[in-house]
């Protein structure tokens, strides 16, 4: 959340490769956030995600991204963008529930 709020701050941020677009920046950000946070809310490695745990890291990283994009706005000439907050939002839904998914494919595997 540091980073994501340092890099916010930056009132013109440095060029993305053009490879890079902004949003896909947004969605890699969050989707380590999201990562972070399903760990985190899971208390240790080892122990399989819920939906419930996966379901509360988006949530949590969604609210995260609306705080970001207010915190946008108070730094000119940035400014607040629905698509990023949806960038943010899908980038943490794409970590939370890929690492559900593998919780339900170890348990069944027996890993």
């Amino acid at each position: 959340m540091v980073l994501i709020f340092t890099l916010s701050s930056i009132p013109n941020p440095p060029e993305l490769p053009t490879e890079v677009s902004d949003k896909g920046a947004h969605a890699a950000l969050y989707f380590g956030l999201g990562a972070l946070l399903v760990r985190s809310l899971s208390r240790r490695w080892s122990r399989p995600v819920t939906l419930g745990t996966a379901t509360i890291a988006v949530i949590v990283s969604a609210a995260y991204g609306v705080s970001d994009e207010i915190h946008q706005y108070f730094v000119p000439p940035r400014r607040m963008e629905a698509l990023d907050l949806l960038a943010d939002t899908m980038g943490a839904t794409t970590a939370a529930g890929a690492l559900y998914a593998w919780g339900i494919i170890r348990g069944r595997n027996g890993l």
